[in-house]
């Protein structure tokens, strides 16, 4: 390649765009790329890391009724708090938005502070009211008339106990996100409706969804994700107990490699989450993009 060729494939947008970005993707490459082939790498290892066994391992997890049953649990709890989080975030949003200005931004500062508060403090927080002997809870329960609750103790109650830990932690982000949609909307559109004497909830279905649909879809998948590959709430929170009815597969994969030692099975429990959310994320962004292209 000659000198002046060189100097015209500097100038253009795209090459300058790739070298800025270059810093970016190097990055990536060794704090994505590389980890996760190594897990994959590591997951068709024996226990002892020194004999290749394919897609043993996986084979071995695929016939264990364990397996299934945390995989369930995992699929319960992501499912059922993505779905609160997201109702009362949208509800959340709408009460904000609804508010003055400057209530607004009080509101949104108390809003927040779930969410903003470490994992793992405030687990730490919920575990305490949980207690069966001296939690607030069983204190309100038990001045009410009613019996006390062994919370984390229970299968019921302990799967129960994950899921709204699990929601009160994250319903603030989708309150943010969903606040932040709402303020694009043009009134100029709920002004139209009204006018053409639409109902409360028919501004509702036919302004407000298909102007936050795209960002609805789009944060469900986030929160999925992170609520699939959970670890903290459940770690802190029961560790797994009563009797692995609340394991899911990132404790059980930390239990498997890091607490039992076999790393190549603990590698295996892990990549069981990316086809997965892999799917979910697939069928709900190309849900995004067609009917980005249809408007």
């Amino acid at each position: 390649m000659g000198r002046g060729s060189l100097r015209k494939l500097m100038r253009r947008k795209s090459t300058i765009a790739f070298l800025m970005s270059l810093p970016l993707l190097t990055l990536m490459v060794g704090l994505v790329a590389y980890p996760t082939g190594f897990a994959i790498y590591l997951s068709m290892l024996d226990r002892s890391m020194s004999r290749f066994v394919g897609l043993g391992n996986f084979a071995y997890l695929v016939g264990r009724d364990r397996f299934w049953m945390v995989l369930y649990q995992t699929s319960l709890f992501a499912i059922a708090a993505v779905a609160l989080k997201a109702t009362l975030g949208f509800v959340a949003a709408h009460l904000v938005h609804n508010l003055p200005a400057r209530g607004q931004r009080k509101w949104r500062g108390m809003l927040l502070v779930p969410w903003v508060i470490p994992a793992a403090m405030s687990v730490l927080g919920w575990r305490l009211l949980f207690d069966p002997s001296f939690g607030a809870l069983n204190w309100i329960l038990e001045h009410l008339g009613m019996d006390r609750i062994f919370w984390l103790g229970e299968t019921g109650w302990a799967r129960f106990s994950v899921i709204l830990v699990t929601v009160w932690f994250g319903a603030p982000f989708f309150m943010v996100m969903y606040l932040a949609s709402l303020k694009s909307v043009p009134e100029e559109l709920y002004e139209a409706a009204s006018i053409d004497g639409a109902t409360w909830w028919q501004r509702m279905r036919y302004v407000t969804f298909p102007m936050m649909r795209n960002i609805i879809a789009i944060t469900m998948v986030f929160s999925l994700i992170g609520s699939f590959a959970g670890f903290t709430i459940v770690a802190v929170l029961t560790g797994g107990g009563p009797l692995g009815t609340t394991q899911v597969l990132g404790t059980w994969a930390f239990l498997v490699g890091i607490m039992s030692g076999n790393l190549p099975m603990g590698a295996s429990i892990s990549l069981f989450m990316v086809p997965v959310l892999a799917a979910a994320a697939i069928i709900v962004l190309r849900g995004v993009a067609k009917r980005g292209s249809d408007s």
